[in-house]
């Protein structure tokens, strides 16, 4: 057996990650020889991506967006897997502050953690509702992700970035048909995969082999879930007890439609890709965005996934 380490995408697993868990519990990664831990980054060491380019970890998830701005920077990591085909991040308020579209955030108290990134979304999306983004008032949160409670005690009016599959199912005081949460990507957002599964080049180049059975057993694990998403309740139990299950059996069907286009799971997608890149461009958080087509390869899913 082959021991290799996966980094996941945040502070703790949640449902995105089901996938990888279904497949190791059911023994299809030893399948392909593979004794695969999962962990979680150390903020104080950076995200996956920071641990992909010193070699601590073999398989990293990350957004595709920070994949663009590390590969400018000169770090060779790759994309080798979509894992969401969708945006998962919200605009979310309630009643009581009297928004009811993104054009009212001018004038209002926005909260999100200020990356380039994240700050070029909201100007977008306030402008593309007809608004004024200049007039936003941000509200540095940092990475906390504000419940809606936040917005009748006055902490912000609104925020930037919380997950429609994930932070805004949590049990809440507001009812809700007092909350108003609006998905960026119907709220005029470019498409992107949300996060892809990647690596470092030299792992691809040494280890190709591996690369590919850790695939194919991933995305094994993924159309198990995609089928059937209560399967995964019993991996995910074990590794983050401390959320209900019921939020588990809500989140699950959510998010599992984001796993697969066209049923095929891991394909990135040049319209998911690229497009992005140049918008990434245009907005100034990358400096060259031509870049993009050396940032991911399909290379390495099984034969009859690649396109």
């Amino acid at each position: 057996m082959t021991r290799m380490t996966l980094m996941l995408e945040y502070f703790h697993p949640w449902t995105n990650a089901a996938g990888f868990y279904v497949a190791r519990d059911e023994g299809w990664f030893a399948e392909a020889g593979l004794d695969v831990e999962i962990v979680v980054p150390d903020p104080a060491r950076g995200d996956a991506l920071a641990h992909l380019a010193r070699h601590d970890v073999d398989f990293g998830v990350f957004p595709s967006n920070r994949l663009f701005v590390q590969r400018e920077a000169g770090h060779p990591l790759v994309g080798i897997a979509a894992i969401n085909h969708r945006a998962l991040e919200t605009i979310q308020t309630v009643a009581a502050t009297g928004i009811e579209r993104p054009r009212d955030l001018a004038g209002r108290r926005l909260a999100l953690n200020p990356t380039p990134r994240g700050m070029a979304m909201v100007r977008h999306l306030v402008a593309h509702d007809g608004g004024d983004p200049d007039a936003i008032t941000i509200v540095d949160s940092g990475v906390r992700e504000l419940p809606p409670e936040s917005f009748l005690d006055g902490e912000a009016d609104a925020s930037f970035g919380s997950y429609w599959a994930w932070d805004t199912l949590f049990a809440s005081r507001v009812p809700d048909d007092e909350r108003r949460i609006w998905p960026v990507d119907e709220i005029g957002a470019p498409a992107y995969h949300s996060y892809l599964l990647g690596a470092h080049e030299d792992t691809l180049e040494t280890r190709g082999e591996l690369v590919r059975g850790f695939l194919a057993a991933a995305r094994r694990g993924y159309l198990a879930v995609a089928q059937e998403p209560e399967r995964a309740l019993p991996s995910l139990e074990r590794v983050i007890p401390y959320f209900p299950r019921a939020l588990l059996k809500r989140s699950l069907p959510l998010i599992a439609p984001t796993w697969t286009h066209d049923g095929t799971w891991g394909v990135q997608r040049e319209a998911l890709v690229h497009p992005y890149a140049q918008w990434l461009g245009r907005h100034g958080v990358l400096r060259d965005a031509s870049q993009s087509p050396h940032a991911f390869t399909n290379a390495f899913l099984p034969d009859d996934t690649r396109q």
